[in-house]
């Protein structure tokens, strides 16, 4: 249960790097795709870096980023199978990893990040007074889908996971 708890912890440090380094760093558009809409269409363009290399730290970062995601992922496969786990015991280790993150994104990002700080418009000021702002749940949709499909992903990680368990 530790290995999963601390693996949770690296996959919500790296979604966190990741955030941080588009927001404040790389600044492109095209990576607020799951922003509200309304944030999205007020969001200008930044032609500028913030500082020089910005954009080559942030892409950096972001790789880094992705790595971890993927590293918290594969260290949970290979540490189950070196202690034989069984296909149950790989489901309640993934679906684990997710939801926590799950929890995590609903809070911290969602309510937090979003409706409660200024985080955003520190770095976009143009987005003060959108009303996803002011909205928690703008996303509930698409929060309830992934929490619906995460067990189906969990089972099938699972499952591919115990073909390698001798």
């Amino acid at each position: 249960m530790k290995v999963t708890i601390i693996l949770s912890l690296v996959f919500i440090a790296s979604i966190s790097l990741m955030l941080y380094s588009a927001v404040a760093l790389v600044q492109k558009k095209k990576l607020f795709s799951s922003a509200p809409k309304d944030v999205q269409a007020a969001i200008i363009e930044r032609e500028h870096e913030r500082f020089k290399g910005a954009r080559v730290l942030g892409w950096v970062l972001i790789i880094i980023s992705l790595l971890g995601i993927a590293g918290a992922f594969i260290f949970a496969a290979v540490n189950g199978v070196q202690n034989h786990f069984m296909l149950w015991q790989f489901f309640i280790r993934f679906l684990l990893m997710l939801y926590i993150y799950k929890a995590f994104d609903i809070i911290c990002f969602d309510w937090l990040l979003l409706t409660k700080s200024h985080f955003f418009q520190h770095y976009y000021p143009e987005i003060e007074g959108c009303e996803s702002l002011e909205k928690f749940g703008f996303n509930r949709k698409s929060q309830i889908i992934k929490i619906v499909v995460f067990p189906f992903v969990s089972l099938l990680a699972a499952w591919i996971c115990t073909l390698f368990v001798r």
